[in-house]
């Protein structure tokens, strides 16, 4: 593991999340994610490109009693997560390391989720290598990603991405093939009347429900800061309702 780590917390203390001081840093994205996921206690779950464990955290600190399960391929961001999972006292979280094209998982999962790497290949690289493929999507990725981590899935169970609005077309498609309908996309606006650069997408394994394009979350006010509705899932752990 790096020695450089850097101590910090999220869900406004409540949870610490301790990452690396260098390369990839979470940013708000895995905390929208986990207040997506409609786990109960006793449930199961799996999160694909778990890095230092944020998502799976704010999901166990929302949800007492959920079981978690963690795919990373980096050695040193997984060996954070399983750290940062016993200093908040989550002994149901756990952190398997391989890539996820190949890691074979066994059992069967209530919600799968992930933040999967959505900057365009086109887009200029990162000069730090733990970076660059936290975030660049190769060709065929989300397919690769929604088709794992829906194969493990029981039956109306959900895949929940948290992905660019860009790279929105390619993830409906990819989680159709994978068999997950009912397609539900939460729009997160950056203030009122501006485009969003960021969406939550599910998908319901079996599901045969139409698609749908919901409300959304307004992240920040005009005046600046966070609105009322983002401060309560960003630093109080809210769910968010779809």
């Amino acid at each position: 593991m790096s020695t450089a780590v850097r101590p910090g917390w999220l869900l406004g203390g409540r949870v610490r999340h301790d990452q690396r001081g260098d390369g990839h840093r979470s940013g708000i994205e895995p905390v929208l994610l986990a207040a997506s996921i409609p786990a109960r206690p006793g449930q199961h779950v799996l999160e694909g490109g778990t890095g230092a464990g944020a998502a799976l955290l704010c999901l166990a600190a929302r949800v007492p009693g959920v079981a978690g399960v963690g795919l990373e391929r980096d050695p040193a961001q997984a060996a954070l997560a399983r750290a940062n999972a016993a200093a908040n006292g989550f002994a149901g979280l756990s952190v398997l390391e391989g890539d996820l094209a190949t890691l074979r998982l066994e059992g069967a999962f209530d919600h799968a989720f992930a933040n999967p790497p959505w900057h365009a290949p086109e887009g200029t690289p990162s000069p730090d290598a733990g970076r660059e493929g936290a975030r660049r999507a190769g060709g065929g990725l989300f397919a690769l990603w929604a088709g794992r981590l829906a194969a493990p899935l029981r039956h109306h169970g959900t895949l929940t991405f948290v992905v660019a609005a860009a790279a929105l077309p390619g993830c409906l498609a990819a989680m159709q093939a994978a068999g997950c309908g009912s397609l539900a996309v939460l729009p997160l606006w950056p203030k009122p009347g501006r485009a969003a650069k960021l969406v939550l997408l599910r998908g319901v394994k079996g599901g045969r429900g139409a698609c749908r394009v919901l409300p959304g979350l307004v992240l920040h006010a005009p005046e600046g800061g966070y609105t009322a509705a983002a401060e309560a899932v960003l630093r109080e752990g809210a769910a968010l309702e779809w």
